[in-house]
């Protein structure tokens, strides 16, 4: 899947919580997401450099964060884990270890109980 495919699939599932996502949809959507958050970030300095708040970060992170959870629990079925395990997240290092793990981890090759193994798009090879 490339970068905009992977892209595109987020945001067409922006609040879809169920299904499965491949690696490279998973991780190109994290890329896309710390571009954006750096872009946000240096416009919010050059339009408010004597200001503390930072408003175009802020609301661009509200606004990915619902398709970013939801692609981190379609990337943890892909795997056969429930996307409750986000919430090993509020575990300070080791959570977020397990977590990088799961989510660098080759998907199921065949179907599991979140259905059957996600088809990359635009003639890509499979990298589950």
């Amino acid at each position: 899947m490339s970068f905009f495919d992977a892209i595109r699939s987020v945001f067409s599932q922006y609040v879809g919580f169920s299904g499965r996502a491949l690696r490279s949809e998973y991780w190109y959507w994290v890329l896309f997401t710390v571009l954006v958050s750096i872009s946000t970030s240096i416009l919010d300095y050059a339009l408010f450099p004597f200001s503390n708040v930072s408003p175009l970060n802020s609301v661009t992170n509200l606004v990915l964060l619902l398709p970013g959870l939801a692609v981190s629990a379609r990337r943890l079925h892909d795997i056969g884990r429930s996307g409750w395990w986000l919430l090993l997240a509020v575990v300070p290092l080791v959570g977020w270890i397990i977590l990088l793990v799961w989510t660098a981890t080759r998907g199921d090759a065949t179907a599991n109980r979140f259905g059957p193994p996600p088809q990359p798009t635009s003639g890509s090879p499979a990298v589950a």
